[in-house]
Order: structure tokens, then sequence, then C-alpha cells
């Protein structure tokens, strides 16, 4: 096997995680402001003699001056109302919701604007007294001062705006929200993540591969296991879709290569990375989860909040009517075989959590079989039977759960509706 054929999506896929955190954009744009602030000197011989002392580039020391002792302070209070807004969408929506929070491109871009002013002014001043400057470096000192304020500006009103929502209940779930849709549409173009299709249980006879690790599957790198089942001239079935917890007596996946070399089992491994958190990219089942739990914690008894879980019921339609199983997926990788998600564990984890901690609100009940009558309509083929088997279990737990008889009544009403979708029992 060719070493570079494991530099697959991998490390694609570990190249976007690095460049979402917040580091990296600050570092980025601190280089820039150094270089910015250096980069007056070299060019300076370009400017016309005397045109620096006629503009009055001198007044630069002062304005450097106010940018970077202002900056340093902004940039401090920038991080501590971030950190409260971190704070705030862990205790009143859910914990898991803090990651998007914390990749947020605004606030990083502001902060990293914060930072690279701060870093500017500061080489700046050095710079200016160690006479590294003559009259016309300093006028491009003057004129990069200039635009490095102007970005500041614009950052500030940019970020004035952005915290009247930031870290708001609407706003942590509009994001969760965007990021099932992504893992959603990503999962609908290629449902076998471009491997052939598992409908089934593998084929008797074969050898699990164990995890090395405890934790849950992030991601798949498919290249890279193509390219080991050609190595090993064996095909794969995998077992731990993204999403599993796996463990070292749990299956990453079943292959006929269990008398293989150390280094082709050490290249499977390494296709799955495992971590201790779940992630939203590969998983779309996380994002449902992510969002029933906003909905369970706004109908606990300590916040009495039904109005979230409706709307959270909203945004089930909203993002599980873009899923669809393609008749005849493309496969990319033949030798790779990959089992589905299944539509009841989609409906499963979003409408179970709600269905059980809001069955004494009508309300809540009204709207989750709404909701699921909305999806078999919608598609038929695809939530119809899933959708009557979730809308007669949270009817199931109505039951003692001291509705009315006329709240009964039209709950199961609302359910009859689903009749039609309905699977029919195998005889007795």
């Amino acid at each position: 096997m060719k070493e570079r054929a494991w530099l697959g999506s991998k490390w694609r896929w570990l190249i976007v995680q690095t460049f979402r955190k917040v580091w990296v954009r600050s570092v980025s744009y601190g280089l820039l402001g150094v270089v910015t602030a250096l980069g007056a000197r070299p060019l300076a011989g370009f400017i016309p003699p005397g045109v620096g002392e006629r503009i009055g580039a001198q007044a630069v020391d002062q304005v450097l001056d106010i940018l970077a002792s202002s900056m340093l302070a902004v940039a401090t209070f920038s991080l501590s109302i971030t950190v409260s807004a971190f704070a705030a969408a862990a205790s009143t929506a859910t914990p898991r919701a803090t990651r998007l929070l914390q990749e947020d491109p605004t606030t990083q871009n502001v902060l990293a604007t914060f930072v690279g002013a701060f870093l500017f002014a500061l080489v700046g001043i050095i710079a200016l007294h160690s006479g590294l400057y003559d009259d016309d470096g300093r006028l491009l000192l003057f004129a990069g001062t200039i635009v490095v304020v102007g970005l500041v500006v614009a950052a500030l009103l940019r970020w004035i705006s952005h915290l009247m929502s930031f870290g708001r209940m609407g706003d942590t779930l509009t994001r969760v929200e965007l990021a099932t849709v992504q893992a959603i549409d990503a999962r609908v173009a290629a449902p076998f993540l471009g491997g052939q299709p598992l409908l089934g249980a593998p084929p008797p006879g074969l050898d699990p591969l164990p995890a090395a690790t405890t934790g849950y599957v992030q991601h798949v790198d498919m290249q890279a296991l193509a390219a080991c089942a050609e190595s090993a001239d064996s095909d794969l079935w995998i077992a731990a879709l993204p999403g599993s917890f796996v463990h070292p007596t749990a299956p990453l996946l079943w292959w006929a290569g269990g008398g293989g070399d150390a280094r082709t089992v050490r290249h499977l491994r390494a296709a799955f990375t495992c971590a201790g958190t779940r992630s939203y990219d590969q998983d779309p089942r996380f994002g449902l989860v992510v969002l029933a739990e906003v909905a369970s914690r706004a109908l606990s008894p300590a916040v009495n909040d039904p109005g979230t879980a409706i709307d959270v019921l909203g945004r089930f339609v909203r993002v599980l009517s873009r899923w669809d199983t393609p008749a005849s997926p493309e496969v990319s990788f033949a030798r790779v075989h990959v089992p589905p998600v299944h539509v009841s564990e989609l409906l499963e984890d979003g409408f179970r959590p709600i269905a059980r901690d809001g069955a004494e609100l009508i309300e809540v009940q009204r709207r989750l079989h709404k909701a699921l009558g909305a999806l078999a309509a919608h598609a038929p083929g695809v939530f119809g039977a899933a959708a009557a088997q979730a809308s007669d279990e949270a009817l199931e737990r109505t039951r003692a759960a001291g509705l009315l008889a006329s709240e009964r009544a039209g709950l199961e009403r609302l359910n009859a509706a689903l009749a039609q979708y309905r699977q029919p029992r195998p005889a007795d």
C-alpha cells in the first residue's frame, strides 16, 4: 500500500477542524499586524522625499499609543463577554452547543482583529522608538495605522450588532439547526459515505477489528479504508459509523484479514478518528440529539418553557424534511460496505425525549403529533412507517399523564391520521 494513499480525507478533515480554532485566526491576524508594521521600512524608498513631513505623519506616535492601550482592554473585555456567552448557552441550552459558538467566524474575526491591531500598534511603537523609520517610513506607518483604525471601527460595529443575539437561545438553536442541516445534506448526497450499501448483516466468518481506544467515532476516512482494502485484498464491512461509541471490545469493522500485517491494521484503525465527544460533521444524528436536549431542558420543572420545545419540533420538521434515501447511491469505494442511517433512529433521537418529558403538556403533544404527520405527508415512503410508530409511542406515554379525556381524544385523532402509513403487524 502506498503511504500517501493513507493521507486521505482524514487530514483534510483535521485541517478544517484546526482552522475552526480561534487561535488560528488570532495568530494569523497578529502576524499580519506585525508584518504590516515592519513592512513600512522597506517600502519607504518608493515615497517621494519630503512627502511624509508635509502630510504630518509625525502624529503617528500618539495614534499608535492610543491604539495599543485601547485594543488590549477591548480584546480582554470582548473575550470575557465571549466566555460569558458560552456559559449562558451551556446553562440555558446544552453544553453540546457551545462548540458551535466557539467556532463562530464573526466572533473569531472580531477577536483576531483586536489582537492584530494591538500587535500592529505595539510593534510600530517599538520600531519608532528604535529609530527604524525615517519621515517617509512614518508616512507609510501612518497610512497603515489609518487602515487598521478603520478595520477596528468596522469590527466594533459588527461586534455590537452580533452581541445582540450571540449566545441567546434562538441563536444557539439556529446554529445547531444549521450544523444538522449540513450534516444531513452531506449524508443525503452520500448516504453510504461513498461505499457499498450494507442493508443487512455482514457475511458470516469475518474477523472483527476492535478499536484501540474508547470514545466516539468522529470521522471515517473512506479513502484510506479503500486503500487498505486493496492492500489486504479483502472487502471491509464498517460496524461503527460516525457517532458510534467504541471501546477495545467493540469492532470498528469486519474483514477477512484477521491475519493481516500490523501495518495494515494500524492504518485501518487510523482511518477512524475517535475522541471523547461527538462531532456534527459526519454525524447527522448528533444535531438532532442536541436539539432534543435543549427541548428536554426547557420542559424540565425548573425551566418550564414549553414554547422552546414547540420551537424545536418545528425545527425538526424543517431539518428532517431534507432527508431522503436515493434509490441508487453513487459508489466510489466498491470494497467498503457501509450500513445506513435508519429513519427510525433519526425520529427516536429527536422526538422520543420530547414525547417523554412533555407527556403531561397537551400543547407539546399536539405539536409533536402534527410534526410527525407533516413528515409522513411530506415523504410517505421515507417517514411514513417510522412516524406512525413514533406517534403510537408518544400516545402511549400520555396514558398515565393525567390529560383530560377531550385532550386525549384530540391526540388520538391526530394519531389516527397516521394509520394509513402504519405497517401491518404479522399475524399471530
